[in-house]
């Protein structure tokens, strides 16, 4: 009777260390997350392939990107990881969520709204371990870089989970010791964006304001608003973001951009994961509770 051919059992810490290296995209960054050495996460992750026969990681400049089979293998992972974390709930026998969960956004939502209003989740649920990552690349979710991530305007990835959770209105700010100075001018000094800013507002000012002097320039909202407020000039700000510069007055400056939807976005098998959705039920939350400092109906031009 013929032997049975069996393919050997993986191994769950080569998964978990090739799920930290797809997720983070650098040797440095899993390193760090698990606390293990690059030569160990590249060890075990080469391992898996030889045993699959077949590459999930492509090696580029900037980082490792994932193969199809990779995402295969990491959706798998992923799902052994939301089992294991079932597992370790029932046994601390509280029921609450507990684990890491990562959000993605723009630097502006991070920085500007989201940090300073984190706090009551971690007392509601002190179990959770978010992981908050702010950058101008729109990470994937499909390639499980990212648990939830918000986003502004419609998505147009029809498998994820969508739902829109506030407005964004942008108006015009000047430095309140110089408003007056700056109005009269024909052509005031103008805070803006760098020549290379991706943003539908940075192509936006560009245009309108083509033939006017840029004093000051930079892909950061942070930064405008700062020069802006030290004296540089006028700034176009999301009004969320102005709220946090005292030093900054709104003011009557011509047509705005179009506001901007707010859309937080989940693939839907994360969603139904308990830790994943007591965030997603936190920003829906708060999103809604500050709508009106997103919108910007109750800052008043001057």
């Amino acid at each position: 009777m013929p032997a049975e051919k069996r393919t050997p059992s993986l191994d769950w810490d080569d998964l978990r260390h090739f799920a930290a290296l797809a997720r983070h995209g650098s040797l440095a960054a899993a390193s760090r997350a698990l606390g293990a050495a690059r030569s160990t996460i590249a060890r075990r992750v080469e391992g898996l392939e030889r045993q699959l026969g077949r590459p999930l990681l492509i090696r580029k400049p900037d980082g490792f990107e994932l193969t199809v089979d990779g995402a295969t293998v990491l959706a798998q992972a992923t799902a052994m990881e939301e089992a294991a974390l079932v597992v370790q709930r029932r046994l601390d026998g509280d029921g609450s969520p507990k684990g890491p969960v990562r959000l993605t956004t723009s630097r502006s939502l991070a920085h500007g709204f989201l940090v300073d209003r984190l706090g009551p989740l971690h007392d509601r649920h002190p179990g959770l371990d978010v992981e908050l990552i702010a950058e101008t690349r729109v990470l994937s979710l499909s390639r499980s870089e990212a648990d939830i991530a918000i986003r502004l305007g419609r998505p147009a990835d029809s498998d994820l989970l969508s739902r829109r959770a506030a407005t964004v209105g942008y108006a015009f700010f000047a430095p309140a010791r110089k408003r007056e100075a700056l109005l009269s001018r024909a052509q005031p000094p103008l805070v803006g964006y760098g020549a290379d800013e991706p943003s539908a507002e940075a192509a936006w000012m560009a245009s309108r304001f083509s033939s006017h002097r840029f004093v000051f320039r930079s892909n950061s909202l942070q930064a405008q608003a700062a020069a802006a407020q030290a004296g540089y000039g006028i700034v176009l700000l999301p009004c969320f973001l102005a709220a946090g510069y005292p030093g900054l007055v709104r003011i009557p400056f011509g047509p705005l951009p179009p506001e901007r939807e707010v859309w937080i976005l989940m693939r839907r098998d994360a969603a139904r994961a308990p830790r994943v959705k007591a965030v997603a039920d936190h920003l829906f939350e708060l999103f809604r509770d500050e709508r009106t400092l997103l919108s910007g109906a109750q800052v008043q031009e001057e």
